[in-house]
């Protein structure tokens, strides 16, 4: 890892990026002695909400992440297309919890569970013990055994990929302005969005959205409206997961947008100059990766048979089998729907597990009542194309277009954690509705300078 990089946000944010964990004690003790301790690992959405559950229970939490920052991944695409800094979508943890008497929170990396023990391992070889276990530690994206594509097209799960993906698109148009090839100059103004879910389809218009207006009458030298995004998806159309007029909307959309999406074409190989295709090579600059997660390693922690996607198997009641004590939640299981189907990987998924199982086990602690089944309330499964549209799939109502994107703005504003953020979200969402412009758009990283020059261009973007 690099060396440490610090920055401070004029709101009191603190957010430790690219550092490592402090080292712990080879033996640590949880808070709360003589109460039953509850362990968590993951501070995601699933994570944090099972914490806030047991604010009142009679027990000890210690939440256990490798990040000191509780991150709203929903709006990571907004921080990779310059709409948004990192801090407007990142909350550190301990500030979450600072009012939570029974909870402490610990920035450590885990490498594994002792289950005979009943404890937690860390990178730095500590040993946290525990009586009941929360796994929550999420997902990452699935390359299907070509995980050195990552380094081409990472995907968007953290704060250091979205701005490598802002760095990559920005640095494309800078050196496009002094490119006099006509052929290189497109190919660095190409960007193309690998999978066609949630992720591709928001990413792929909000670069089309950056590049024809953000970005229209910022150069001399060429027109950023001729810039080329590729949307590629293996399936026979694009949002698969929702109601097929609703994905046909999108493509329209999507088309207007001027991104050219290419269904039912498979990737074979992504390299540092494009992703090749049967028969076609796309020169491109820029390379985003949605096609696709898998579950975090927790399940060979556990030592158990993940399915294919590498979640683990629970219960109703979220428990891993043959394990006492231990619960799953998250992206990082396979928990069963209504239809006995796995539920998908969603946030609104996640927080409900976690307030359930928070909720629950808040309840056994107090009477020695055994944990109940969890019952998934489907909220509404959205995406956003670009500006006026977007899509809502409630299960036997759709909506889309303008009312669809009005409620997307309010319900991801209203998921935001703290209130300031909630505010400062507002604001930069009205200003660029109003005047098409972005106030993050900063090259930072290996080809856009320091990472203290870095620190600063973003601490002057919060305060804009």
């Amino acid at each position: 890892m690099s060396n440490a990089s610090r920055w401070f946000p004029p709101s009191g944010r603190r957010i430790i990026a690219d550092t490592e964990a402090p080292k712990l004690p080879a033996s640590f003790t949880a808070t709360a002695p003589g109460r039953p301790r509850v362990v968590i690992i993951g501070g995601g959405f699933a994570g944090i909400a099972c914490a806030k559950a047991l604010a009142r229970a009679p027990v000890g939490v210690t939440l256990i992440d490798r990040n000191n920052y509780h991150l709203f991944q929903p709006l990571l695409y907004q921080v990779a297309t310059a709409a948004l800094s990192p801090a407007d979508i990142a909350e550190p943890i301990r500030k979450m919890l600072r009012r939570q008497r029974n909870a402490e929170v610990l920035m450590a990396e885990v490498t594994g569970i002792d289950t005979a023990a009943r404890a937690v391992l860390t990178a730095d070889g500590a040993r946290i013990g525990y009586d009941t276990l929360v796994i929550a530690t999420g997902s990452v994206y699935n390359y299907f055994g070509h995980d050195d594509w990552e380094g081409h097209a990472p995907g968007l799960k953290t704060i250091d990929n979205a701005r490598a993906i802002r760095t990559r698109v920005l640095t494309g148009f800078e050196c496009a302005e002094r490119e006099s090839d006509p052929a290189r100059r497109q190919a660095l103004m190409t960007s193309v969005v690998i999978g066609g879910g949630p992720t591709g389809v928001e990413m792929a218009g909000a670069i089309a959205e950056l590049a024809r207006h953000a970005l229209a009458r910022d150069f001399r030298h060429i027109d950023p409206r001729a810039a080329r995004v590729v949307l590629i998806e293996a399936g026979p159309r694009i949002l698969s997961a929702f109601p097929a007029p609703l994905s046909a909307y999108a493509l329209r959309r999507l088309e207007a947008l001027g991104v050219e999406v290419r269904t039912g074409e498979a990737v074979e190989d992504v390299t540092a100059d494009g992703v090749r295709l049967p028969g076609e090579f796309l020169a491109a600059n820029a390379m985003v990766w949605g096609a696709g997660i898998r579950a975090s390693p927790a399940a060979q922690w556990l030592d158990v048979t993940p399915d294919r996607a590498g979640r683990i198997p629970v219960s109703d009641r979220l428990e891993v089998a043959g394990q006492r004590q231990v619960f799953a939640i998250g992206d990082t299981v396979a928990a069963p729907g209504e239809n006995g189907a796995p539920l998908p990987g969603l946030a609104q998924v996640a927080k409900q597990q976690g307030e359930h199982l928070g909720r629950e086990l808040a309840r056994q602690a107090a009477c020695g009542d055994a944990v109940r089944p969890f019952a998934f309330r489907n909220r509404g499964n959205t995406a956003i194309i670009g500006r006026h549209a977007a899509v809502f799939d409630f299960g036997r109502r759709q909506m889309k277009g303008y009312p669809a994107w009005l409620l997307w703005a309010a319900v991801h504003i209203y998921l935001l954690v703290a209130f300031e953020q909630r505010v400062l979200v507002s604001i930069q969402w009205l200003w660029r509705y109003v005047t098409f412009q972005r106030g993050a758009r900063l090259i930072t990283g290996p080809e856009g300078g320091s990472e203290q020059s870095a620190g600063r261009s973003e601490r002057q973007a919060v305060r804009s």
